[in-house]
């Protein structure tokens, strides 16, 4: 829907002229996100205030116009682009920390805060936010919060909505509500927050946070372990999960994702090498040793080709930088991408691996799996020229196939990712139709109009 003159003469009062971009150049970039689908809004404003959204939203709510929340664009599924155009709602300017509370290991922030910022910040206390997406030097916290980001380190730590203990948001009336308690119990009332974290901001725009945190830990090791085979790696992992010893991070590269890394920098891997993991236990310096020790021996045993560990801080930041990069160097193999973060039961990790395989045989596209093999979540990716239409129909059909092994080894299509526009048509194979029409009616009682970030999820 187009924006009446009424509509733009308002949010101009509310906006001023720095904070209200109408020029084609500056909607532009504001039509896309990290999945590349261009959808272009009518008006891009970047609000400093919960009242700016709250005036904001009830305008949306009166006039009718669609409301598209965004931090960094950083998401993969289409969810902050304009799909029925009206406003982008940009809260980058809302990037304050307002508040490290050592003594009950608490912060509050605005959704604009870089999330490696704020994990800078905390660590500088001696403190620890264990969410830790690839994204992490330019996403934002109000955008993890809307999808429920996750990263290596959820293999012990958790995800996103395990550090949310309470949020400011403004509903798509405008009204102004507070979720949560600041105690480490809480249980009066329907748990709003977490509700809303992973909503994909169709539902609420958060405009605080209040995050809980723990303590640093005392030592951290990581592991680069070579395999000949992707087979191997995973029977690895599920040997490391069942011994008890629980690391922070698991993570994979498949051959493919090995030649994307090796193109940012040299990990300097034994001939024949076909797959690695890179392992990261922490604790107190007794207990790293012990889980070194302990994982050393499972993955020699499980056939690798060569262990291998940090020798400093800096080498290890160094292979997690080159995993990092890994997905936008995958256009070595072509030059669109169709990324998937489907999870699977950790024990299933080599059946799904196998599946993979096969489908390379069959259909002949290049694929490239890595992610984290820790807690089953495979960022499972097809290289295609879109403009060919057969590699397109062959791409969708890898995907309903990789969909459906997915949820018959009991896993689940996305892990962090969230539905956005891309996983619309298939939201239907994991949920039932109930439990559709029950997630409709939330969305229907919070906005009753659908001005907020439409034609997402559903």
């Amino acid at each position: 829907m187009d924006l009446t003159r009424r509509a733009l003469s308002a949010l101009k009062k509310i906006y001023g002229k720095e904070r209200l971009k109408t020029s084609l150049e500056d909607r532009v970039c504001y039509a896309y996100d990290a999945r590349n689908m261009t959808c272009t809004p009518d008006a891009v404003v970047f609000p400093t205030s919960a009242e700016d959204i709250s005036q904001t939203l009830a305008l949306a709510h009166a006039s009718g116009f669609p409301v598209v929340p965004r931090g960094s664009g950083t998401g993969t599924t289409g969810g902050s682009v304009a799909v029925d155009g009206g406003v982008i709602l940009v809260t980058t300017l809302m990037n304050r920390i307002l508040e490290i509370d050592t003594d009950n290991f608490t912060a509050e922030v605005e959704p604009g805060v870089i999330t490696g910022d704020f994990h800078r910040a905390v660590e500088a206390k001696g403190l620890f936010y264990p969410p830790d997406p690839s994204s992490a030097g330019v996403s934002t916290l109000g955008g993890n919060v809307a999808e429920c980001a996750g990263g290596p380190r959820a293999v012990k730590y958790g995800v996103t909505r395990d550090y949310v203990l309470g949020v400011e948001a403004v509903l798509p009336t405008g009204e102004i509500i507070r979720t949560g308690v600041r105690t480490a119990k809480g249980v009066v009332g329907y748990d709003l927050t977490r509700l809303l974290v992973g909503s994909e901001g169709t539902l609420a725009v958060v405009t605080r946070i209040l995050l809980k945190l723990l303590p640093l830990p005392a030592a951290t090791a990581t592991l680069k372990v070579s395999f000949r085979s992707m087979e191997e790696a995973a029977e690895a992992v599920t040997r490391i999960i069942a011994s008890g010893t629980l690391p922070r991070c698991v993570e994979y590269m498949d051959e493919a994702s090995i030649v994307c890394a090796q193109s940012i920098a040299d990990l300097d891997l034994p001939e024949g090498c076909r797959s690695i993991l890179l392992i990261e236990v922490d604790g107190s310096s007794s207990e790293v040793l012990t889980s070194l020790a302990t994982v050393t021996g499972i993955v020699t045993e499980a056939g690798a080709m060569a262990v291998e560990e940090a020798r400093n801080d800096d080498e290890a930041k160094r292979l997690w930088t080159v995993r990092k990069k890994v997905s936008p160097a995958l256009y070595l193999f072509g030059p669109d991408k169709i990324n998937e973060d489907i999870v699977v039961p950790r024990s299933a990790i080599p059946q799904m691996v196998k599946k993979i395989e096969a489908l390379k045989k069959e259909y002949g596209l290049p694929m490239v799996s890595f992610g984290h093999a820790g807690d089953g979540n495979i960022h499972f990716n097809v290289m295609i020229d879109k403009k060919d239409p057969v590699q397109r129909l062959r791409a969708d059909a890898v995907i309903d196939e990789i969909f459906d092994h997915t949820l018959a080894l009991g896993g689940t299509l996305s892990g962090e990712h969230g539905v956005g526009i891309t996983k619309r048509d298939y939201i239907g194979k994991e949920i039932g139709e109930k439990e559709l029409e029950l997630m409709r009616g939330i969305k229907k009682l919070f906005d009753p109009k659908g001005i907020l970030n439409p034609s997402k999820i559903f």
